[in-house]
This record gives structure tokens, C-alpha cells and sequence, in this order.
């Protein structure tokens, strides 16, 4: 069976939240569960899946504000996969300070290190860690090939890239990021960005205007 994707838009700067399911095995991932804790965890319950894994692309308060909720709700709690280079913003609430919020205490570091190569299960899905810093110095996305999608954080939107403003970013980086990791894949494949609509690898080789 097809993975199944379902997106969520949640918290105060309208992050996108992802849960990826294989319907046969029923096991089940959260991608960046920002904020809204319940309503995700009533969306899985509602499909009787079984959380196994929190995946997260980077460590900003926005992509992590709701993992505290989620692992009180959901037992046994799932592990918590990060890549160690944004441990630092994970201690630090995701900067939330820096923006004058107050988020919940995402709770102890998360148990599980992602690194560039990684494979991780869905049931029988697997998806690819890709180490793609620039937005953060740990930010990973999550290609999926056989479901032709990459779950791409804040490294690029559509028509857009993310910001690298903030402590630990760099531009340059970021560009090689892209390059490198994302339009090397093929054209039809969905992106699945952490803020505003999806799109494809072949609009953005195309479009975007901050890659020409």
C-alpha cells in the first residue's frame, strides 16, 4: 500500500506538521510536530495508527513546540530523532526567547542522532536522511522515494528558500544545501516544505528565483 501523508498546519507562524503512515503495518511518524499537540495526536488515534518515531528537520521552537504534548499522550512515548549539530537549539527551546515567545520545555535531548545516509522505516517505507545545513547547522530533510516526496523543513519553499538569519545560519551553505541534496533528485518530486504550500523539484529548478 502507498505511504499515506497527511498534513497539518499548526502553531503561530503556520508550520507544517507531516504524519506519514504505511496503512499495512499501521506504524506511523510525526514530522515537526510545532505546536497542537492534540489535534495530531487525535488524527493518529483517529486512523488507529501506532507512532513509532518523531522525526524533526531542525531544531527551531517552531518545528518543535508540540513534541512535549505528543509524548505524554502517545505510550509508550516514540523515540525523538534530531542530527546532533542542532542539540545546542533544542536546549535552547528552539530560540523561542529570540522572538519574545514562551514555548513548552520540549523535554530531555532526543534519544536518536539522524546523520547524512541514514535509513528509517515507515512499515515496509523508507525514506533517506539527507544532512542539508544552511537554515541550521543540523537541518535534514527526508526523501521518500518510492512515494516521490521530500520533507524539506526550512531549506526551501516554494519559490523561496529559508531564512539564515538567525544564530547558526549561513546563505552559502544553504544554496549548497539545495543544490546538492535537493534538485539532484527528479523533477516530479513533491516537496513537502515546513511553511506555505507544497511543490516540486522541477518548479523550483525552474521558478525559483533565489536558485538562478
Amino acid at each position: 500500500m502507498p505511504l499515506q501523508i497527511l498534513s497539518f498546519t499548526v502553531g503561530p507562524v503556520a508550520t507544517n506538521a507531516y504524519l506519514l503512515a504505511d496503512p499495512a503495518s499501521g506504524e506511523a511518524v510525526l514530522i515537526d510536530p510545532g505546536a497542537e499537540a492534540p489535534r495530531l495526536v487525535q488524527a493518529l488515534r483517529a486512523h488507529a495508527w501506532r507512532l513509532t518515531t518523531i522525526w524533526l528537520t531542525h531544531a527551531h521552537f517552531d518545528h518543535l513546540g508540540g513534541v512535549a504534548g505528543v509524548l505524554r499522550a502517545v505510550q509508550p512515548p516514540p523515540p525523538v530523532g534530531l542530527h546532533p549539530h542542532d542539540c545546542w537549539l533544542w536546549q535552547a527551546k528552539g530560540g523561542a526567547d529570540w522572538f519574545g515567545l514562551d514555548i513548552e520545555d520540549p523535554g530531555p535531548a532526543p534519544d536518536l542522532g539522524f546523520y547524512h545516509g541514514d535509513t528509517l522505516q515507515i512499515g515496509e517505507h523508507a525514506c533517506e536522511v539527507r544532512h542539508t545545513p544552511g537554515h541550521t547547522p543540523g537541518h535534514v530533510v527526508f526523501y521518500c522515494p518510492e512515494a516521490g516526496a521530500l520533507f524539506a523543513g526550512d531549506l526551501i519553499f516554494r519559490g523561496s528558500v529559508g531564512r539564515t538569519d538567525l544564530p547558526g545560519g549561513d546563505h552559502q551553505a544553504l544554496l549548497e544545501s539545495i543544490h546538492t541534496q535537493v534538485l539532484t533528485l527528479p523533477d516530479a518530486t513533491r516537496i513537502f516544505p515546513g511553511h506555505g504550500p507544497a511543490t516540486t523539484v522541477g518548479a523550483e529548478r525552474q521558478g525559483n528565483p533565489f536558485l538562478t
